[in-house]
């Protein structure tokens, strides 16, 4: 089951089970009106001064704005920046007895070392990321139905039983404008091309077939991009199912950026978080961790992975760069060099898709080695001190501390936890629970915030899924920071590279 349903759906039993996206989408006809309905865009008065008027020329709505306060994200930033330092000094001072007890055991310069990976530093980037959040205040869509042509590519290898619930998808979006779809296949085996084809003519679209046999997930995307003719390209993966409304609200944001905007990330959240407990852990981490970071990044104006799963660019930019790059982490590294010159990188997170997530732990680890992977290949192509706007600078260099939060959760918290289990309460102790009322806080808002911006709008709710919200607070960190640790060991040990 996903972590989405019909809002006016009946609760079959306690549990809140109900029909799956994928259920809704199969049904004919294609998200009938009275399923997945969604609000419009902001069409009316506001009390922060928005207006709707139509365009006299019979084009896209336009959204006018005025806004009675702002407050430049160079001034958020500095603010977030000195509350992060704030708590982390104030972290300092209560964490005095906690050192002076690992000092006897592992010495002062070891103790300091554990307090700060597995406090100071995570404390901060947590303390920070609120503080941000806190001061968010997403500007309206201002262009209401865009009608600018796109394409939408699709990079698939082997995948003929996921293509055809995404191109059904496909097939029900709204969208005012032109829209073009490329299936560029990377040397299928299987019968991913003939089920394409087939889905395409039962659903209405009409899809053209990029062939690429060189081995890669960009080598395919850029396949397609030569035969993309419209301005922006939208790539979505073979296994992702679009929202009705997600092309129409992820345009918007790009056409109601400043014009310096070269893409826009949409918001993915998992399809089949109900087959087991890992599913149901990721369930949370792409509603409210992933999103939470994203939307801390596109506040600064900086998202720093515009993911290849759903996103919208401008084809003349990606051009530019030279298309995609022949890396495991190729969505991005081709954010980083878009953003390069000035350039802004937005984050919409009422453009939805929906993605299936590993479900076998072997399959995660592979995942995150290889996003971790990615990420080292983005720094060493596109250094974040090589970026022109300050703010971006920062963000990025945001991704120079993790390997060291990983670190601490992999190497030091993780042991820290089994010595917890045989009595030894040493770097696990009473004080790590100081932590849970923070974290708390911050996921119990950002629920908040998904819920009344981001679902209600879309006409959709969160299924329970207590259990694994509990698993996701408590050990999914260390899961995910041991998958990174190795695919930084990958990375170092330059070791052959895997599309999946």
């Amino acid at each position: 089951m996903p972590l989405l349903r019909r809002r006016r759906a009946t609760l079959a039993d306690p549990l809140g089970d109900g029909p799956t996206v994928e259920s809704l989408l199969a049904a004919p006809p294609l998200l009938p009106d009275d399923v997945l309905t969604s609000a419009p865009l902001p069409t009316q008065r506001t009390g922060d001064g928005i207006e709707a008027r139509s365009s006299d020329a019979g084009g896209p709505t336009v959204v006018e704005q005025r806004r009675d306060r702002y407050v430049p994200v160079q001034h958020k930033f500095a603010l977030a920046a000195v509350g992060a330092a704030v708590w982390v000094a104030l972290a300092v001072v209560l964490s005095g007895p906690w050192v002076a007890d690992l000092s006897p055991v592992v010495g002062p310069v070891g103790a300091w070392v554990i307090v700060v990976l597995v406090a100071y530093l995570p404390g901060g980037i947590v303390a920070f990321l609120a503080f941000s959040l806190a001061m968010d205040r997403q500007p309206p869509l201002r262009v209401a139905d865009p009608t600018t042509p796109l394409t939408i590519v699709i990079a698939a290898r082997n995948e003929e039983v996921g293509i055809v619930p995404t191109l059904r998808s496909l097939g029900a979006v709204e969208y005012a404008g032109r829209v073009d779809v490329i299936l560029a296949d990377n040397g299928s085996t299987d019968g991913t091309v003939a089920a394409a084809l087939a889905a395409a003519e039962e659903f209405g679209i009409a899809l053209r077939v990029v062939h690429q046999t060189m081995p890669g997930k960009a080598h395919a995307l850029n396949a397609a991009l030569l035969e993309v003719t419209t301005p922006l390209v939208v790539t979505v993966d073979a296994d992702t199912l679009l929202h009705r409304e997600a092309l129409r609200r992820l345009v918007s944001r790009l056409e109601s950026a400043p014009a310096d905007t070269v893409a826009v990330a949409g918001s993915v959240l998992v399809r089949n978080s109900r087959e087991n407990l890992l599913t149901r852990m990721q369930e949370w981490d792409y509603y409210l961790g992933i999103t939470a970071v994203k939307r801390m990044q596109g506040l600064y104006q900086s998202t720093l992975v515009a993911q290849g799963a759903f996103s919208v660019y401008r084809t003349d930019d990606v051009r530019r760069v030279g298309g995609w790059p022949d890396a495991i982490g190729e969505d991005i590294v081709v954010t980083w060099r878009l953003m390069e010159g000035g350039n802004r990188v937005f984050f919409e997170p009422t453009a939805v898709a929906f993605t299936d997530v590993p479900a076998q732990t072997r399959h995660f680890v592979r995942q995150r080695a290889r996003w971790a992977r990615g990420m080292l290949e983005g720094i060493r192509a596109v250094p974040p001190w090589r970026q022109d706007r300050t703010l971006t600078k920062l963000v990025a260099g945001v991704d120079l501390v993790i390997p060291f939060l990983d670190i601490g959760y992999g190497l030091i918290w993780l042991p820290g936890v089994v010595l917890f289990a045989l009595g030894y309460p040493l770097i696990v102790s009473a004080w790590t629970l100081l932590v849970l009322p923070v974290t708390l806080l911050v996921y119990g808002t950002l629920r908040r915030f998904q819920s009344r911006h981001v679902f209600d709008p879309l006409d959709l709710r969160v299924r329970r899924n207590r259990g694994g919200y509990l698993a996701f607070l408590l050990l999914y960190q260390v899961l995910c920071s041991t998958a990174s640790l190795v695919g930084y060991t990958q990375f170092l040990a330059g070791t052959r590279r895997r599309w999946k």
